[in-house]
């Protein structure tokens, strides 16, 4: 029996509990493009928080990823020191892990390099889209810190950059294709 793994699919199978979750994010958020740098950013913290944990836990937990991470403004991550770095390591609302937090902060400073390079960081990356998964990922692992090629995948997905976000039959595939620019 072949199993259906494309995120569509995937919802229908999970725990009552998690599919409103599931499918809010689903129908509203992935796959769909993102103009806002910060926003951006925020899907490139998630994805990377979420390596070693289900979805579930991230999505659970964005609210108070938000509050931690000053509602993922670049400009006050990058800016973060040792005192900000404790603070998000005892804060039992988000993902505790030394290393996803200290490529949070390094990856702001490095957007902040791009914005002012390209003008934005969607900037950047439209201005090298399109590109192969590996293209994308030996990008990514060039430029930013913990950023394998899942976290690349899903990142890219997530946020429009790579197609098949959603199946053709999915009820969210027309709204997804209609939102990109032509």
């Amino acid at each position: 029996m072949i199993i259906p793994t494309s995120y569509c699919h995937v919802i229908k199978m999970m725990k009552a509990e998690d599919q409103n979750l599931h499918k809010a994010y689903h129908d509203q958020q992935y796959g769909y493009p993102i103009d806002d740098d910060n926003e951006l950013f925020c899907r490139l913290i998630f994805e990377i928080n979420q390596a070693g944990l289900s979805w579930t836990t991230i999505l659970k937990k964005q609210e108070t990823f938000r509050k931690a991470y000053h509602n993922f403004e670049i400009k006050k991550v990058a800016a973060y020191a040792d005192k900000d770095v404790e603070r998000l390591l005892n804060d039992a609302g988000i993902i505790r892990n030394k290393l996803k937090v200290h490529a949070a902060i390094e990856n702001a400073k490095t957007i902040l390099v791009l914005q002012n390079e390209f003008g934005s960081f969607k900037n950047w990356l439209n201005g090298h889209h399109p590109k192969t998964r590996e293209e994308w990922t030996k990008l990514f692992k060039k430029t930013f810190r913990f950023t394998g090629g899942e976290i690349v995948n899903e990142f890219l997905l997530s946020t429009g950059y790579l197609p098949d976000a959603h199946e053709t039959t999915c009820a969210v595939y027309k709204n997804v294709v209609n939102a990109k620019p032509m």
